[in-house]
């Protein structure tokens, strides 16, 4: 009788473990949704098409992620991002600081006005600070809000075009009326430079900008070429006034939900693809390690617009005025007010520490 009872016991607990198993098996969602304020002809598009697809090949199809381009999720308000994250009705997302500062001052740390192109090699600068300590102390304010970051993208400099006049001095951009994203910083950058910044959305920005309702817009090259902005802007500035690094990111209940393989997969999909991501971005405007990096990798593109974008852009009649280090100095030096207006609003110890971080590369 006790042996019955002992194997009657195995039996039920042998069934509670392998119902345990089916149950866990059966807990992925038949879609996860990854919400991006880009589309798919991007180098940050390809770069996250690619991380979607090899989750899904690594994990036997088990996970999912269905990408919603173009702000969907957040129905054309990319400021409402980091809310909307925040109560999971994204599960991942490929994010910007800019559609994120007004509601996390902290990430205007990137958009302060040539704070890391100052620097030698301003790519360098902006790894060093995402590897670095102010890189950690931004992840850990992030996991604070529920949201893990699991790599960091780019969608580069951000440059200046417009159909009025080359743009190489201070002096060039008075009344000039440009576009630019809905931040208070870049509305008080534009401001002290004595411009006319107006705050349109990116859904209405084209049409303004083909319509004349403005004369010129900030972008990267990565937003810059496939919207074709070189077709109706003649000028185009390279002065790199900010950088615009892009972070993969996971509600942290999600990611709680995955085993540990299964999370390795992921991790290691988002490294690879922000690498993928930051070398496409980079391509043809770096010294040369993208390029590299994508022919290592088997990854190099056969556009032309993506290999050379300036020479691209040049080749259809843009004039590009690329700022020596002394004209970037000029424009860095009317923006003492802008520093001393936010540097406290993103805190002083996060900028100190970005100060360190870059400080300490080999350029």
């Amino acid at each position: 009788m006790k042996k019955a009872l002992v194997l009657l016991c195995a039996c039920l607990f042998g069934f509670a473990a392998f119902a345990s198993c089916v149950s866990a098996e059966t807990t992925y969602k038949d879609e996860y949704k990854l919400s991006c304020n880009i589309t798919d002809t991007t180098p940050q598009g390809k770069a996250v098409a690619r991380f979607a697809q090899l989750v899904k090949e690594r994990t036997g199809g088990r996970i999912n992620i269905k990408i919603y381009w173009s702000g969907q999720l957040m129905s054309g308000k990319a400021t409402n991002e980091l809310l909307l994250m925040k109560k999971n009705v994204g599960d991942f997302s490929l994010s910007s600081f800019i559609n994120w500062a007004p509601q996390y001052p902290a990430g205007n740390l990137f958009l302060l006005p040539w704070f890391i192109s100052s620097m030698p090699d301003k790519y360098k600068a902006l790894d060093a600070i995402e590897a670095g300590e102010a890189g950690k102390m931004i992840e850990a304010d992030i996991a604070k809000m529920g949201l893990r970051v699991l790599a960091w993208g780019e969608q580069g400099a951000r440059e200046l075009s417009n159909n009025i006049r080359p743009i190489r001095t201070p002096a060039d951009m008075k009344n000039i009326k440009f576009r630019v994203v809905g931040s208070p910083l870049f509305l008080d950058i534009f401001k002290e430079l004595g411009a006319n910044p107006m705050s349109i959305s990116w859904a209405e920005a084209l049409t303004a900008l083909q319509q004349g309702t403005v004369d010129g817009q900030e972008n990267p090259y990565s937003v810059y070429l496939p919207n074709k902005i070189y077709e109706f802007q003649k000028y185009l500035t390279e002065w790199s006034y900010t950088m615009d690094p892009l972070i993969y990111v996971v509600h942290e209940d999600v990611w709680k939900s995955f085993p540990d393989d299964v999370k390795k997969i992921i991790a290691d999909a988002a490294e690879e693809c922000g690498r993928y991501n930051k070398a496409l971005a980079r391509l043809g405007l770096d010294d040369g390690t993208s390029e590299k990096w994508l022919k290592e990798h088997d990854l190099y593109p056969t556009d032309l617009k993506d290999i050379n974008p300036r020479k691209y852009v040049q080749d259809y009649g843009v004039k590009v005025e690329i700022l020596t280090p002394d004209e970037i100095a000029a424009f860095r030096a009317k923006m003492n007010p802008i520093f001393e207006k936010w540097v406290d609003k993103i805190g002083k110890e996060l900028v100190e520490a970005a100060q360190e971080d870059m400080k300490n590369v080999t350029y």
